[in-house]
């Protein structure tokens, strides 16, 4: 694929650490404000899900139909996956009374079953390789899915006896150095690593924002949840306009190992 041809069909952002930190701000941002309208405003999992699956349906449409990569169209639909993410998740573990574990498993079968139809369909899961609208919606299904696992995973973890949310953001933050260090220094596929990183940042930002706004009996530090979501977008809008994003090579590029 020449430069030109890339430029014109990369709609989403270079890989650097600029998109790892932005990507853990939204995260972070999903837990705090998915459960700020869940739970502060008091309108349930099911309708803080219907809210925000709307806003990601709308967030994708906009998205696949640009015809060039908008760094505030994109990441507003990282955070609409990451909002109607955890509504989803706490609607299937709680509501439905799955538990996390239950929960865990069918989102990870379900992650697993887009990227097996992906794969079929186009012939990688590469996102270097996203050039077709029909790509674009397999990868922000994984998204959707990957996000939504990510959440029951990191309130799974953080309600293990003798864990908390502190001990479970290092956890994550531990599994996300070794892949760091793995993609640095062996030879495992970057399209693996970068999935496997994706979903690990999911976990963090939720052990992140219950850190922040959970009440100091159950381990937060018992901050608003408006408060907390407010502040963590105006860090996310400060980094996306002081670190530059544009769309380019992505990991498995040079090695599109699938």
């Amino acid at each position: 694929m020449n430069e030109a041809h890339a430029t014109k069909l990369s709609k989403i952002p270079q890989v650097t650490l600029a998109f790892w930190i932005i990507k853990i701000l939204a995260t972070t941002l999903g837990e705090t404000g998915g459960d700020a309208v869940s739970m502060t405003m008091n309108l349930g999992y099911a309708i803080g899900t219907a809210i925000f699956f709307t806003v990601f349906v709308i967030a994708v449409i906009a998205q696949i139909q640009a015809k060039r990569f908008h760094p505030f169209i994109y990441w507003l639909t990282i955070v609409a996956t990451t909002t109607v993410g955890t509504t989803m998740a706490d609607f299937a573990d709680r509501s439905l009374g799955i538990g996390y574990t239950g929960g865990s498993l069918i989102l990870f079968a379900l992650v697993m079953a887009s990227l097996a139809v992906w794969r079929i369909s186009e012939g990688t899961v590469s996102v270097n390789r996203i050039d077709t609208p029909r790509a674009e919606m397999f990868y922000w299904m994984t998204i959707l899915f990957s996000n939504t696992l990510g959440t029951a995973l990191g309130d799974w973890l953080a309600d293990t006896p003798g864990m908390g949310y502190e001990r479970g953001a290092l956890v994550f933050s531990g599994a996300l150095a070794l892949i760091a260090a793995t993609y640095f220094f062996t030879k495992i596929s970057h399209t693996l690593l970068f999935w496997g990183a994706f979903i690990l940042t999911r976990p963090l930002g939720a052990t992140l924002g219950d850190l922040l706004t959970k009440p100091l009996a159950n381990g937060g530090l018992n901050l608003s949840r408006f408060s907390s979501s407010a502040v963590i977008l105006v860090c996310m809008v400060v980094c996306i306009l002081l670190m530059p994003q544009k769309a380019g090579s992505h990991p498995g590029e040079t090695k599109p190992v699938d």
